[in-house]
């Protein structure tokens, strides 16, 4: 009796072998955090000991459990209003991260389609959308935020706006150099010669060779919108309250810092921690994504 066929489990062992070593050298501490923050963004509420906006003034300015006059209800202490300071970091994570992803969701999108199209189309096409892109990324996002607050009023969705007019430029400038080093490649001259349209060259041939990029950038933007929202809030131009965010957060506390000390500190570690693990996440998918970097 012949032996059986084992040649359908080579590929498959090739296939596991690949994603074992795309897998390699992951960071797994900033993967766990960013995990973490994914999870509270969608679940926070029901994670949450308390509401994030829910006054107790018999319990104002509790320390955390830790402390002599801490209380395990409230395991990171409370503000000067009795709210659970543990809560509204849960709660600033929705908000935090809600902004990130409608940023690079509205930014990314309509600066990787005018990349796209000022290599593609190239002539003075590419330089009327690379001169506006160099305007807005002369402008400062602070300052345009603060415009915006004082004229339309500080909201979510103006931050969201604020930031998207902001972050397009940065896809269109990388897209844009992505595409012209794609467009007169072999593969692309050969659909062109085959009778292709533009928009089936584009939407075949050169978006799925762009996608990683954007794929690279979008995750480390996270950190970017995450921190100029942060900052937004600071200054009393992001998300008003009573919504919990962590600049805000940040914000309420510094002129408790000396004694309320947990009432800022807590956020601010929120907002480093999160916006490093975003960051050094980003690094190891453009390293494992990058043939040219990745490490065999």
């Amino acid at each position: 009796m012949a032996p059986p066929n084992l040649a359908p489990a080579k590929p498959r062992m090739g296939r596991l072998r690949k994603a074992r070593s795309a897998l390699r050298g992951i960071p797994k501490l900033p993967l766990l955090v960013v995990l973490v923050t994914v999870f509270l963004a969608l679940f926070g509420e029901a994670v949450a000991p308390h509401g994030p906006t829910m006054i107790d003034l018999a319990n104002a300015r509790l320390p955390p459990f830790w402390a002599a006059e801490g209380s395990t209800q409230f395991l990171l202490g409370t503000d000067e209003l009795g709210r659970d300071v543990l809560s509204r970091v849960i709660g600033g994570a929705r908000v935090s991260l809600g902004v990130a992803v409608a940023t690079i969701a509205v930014g990314g999108i309509v600066g990787t389609a005018l990349g796209i199209w000022a290599g593609y189309a190239g002539g003075l096409t590419d330089v009327v959308i690379m001169r506006v892109v160099d305007g807005f990324l002369a402008f400062p996002a602070i300052l345009i935020a603060l415009v915006f607050s004082v004229t339309v009023g500080p909201g979510f969705g103006v931050v969201v706006l604020v930031l998207a007019l902001m972050l397009w430029s940065r896809y269109a400038r990388l897209i844009r150099g992505e595409v012209l080093s794609l467009r007169d490649r072999d593969f692309v001259n050969l659909a062109r010669v085959a009778g292709a349209s533009p928009l089936r060259i584009v939407l075949v041939h050169i978006f799925p060779n762009v996608l990683s990029t954007f794929l690279v950038l979008s995750t480390l933007q996270v950190g970017w919108a995450i921190t100029v929202e942060a900052t937004l809030s600071f200054l009393g131009a992001g998300v008003p309250p009573p919504d919990p965010t962590w600049g805000g957060m940040v914000a309420g506390g510094q002129a408790l810092l000396r004694k309320e000390w947990w009432v800022s500190v807590f956020p601010g570690v929120a907002i480093g921690v999160v916006v490093l693990s975003f960051n050094l996440l980003g690094d190891w998918i453009r390293d494992a994504l990058d043939p040219k970097l990745r490490q065999l």
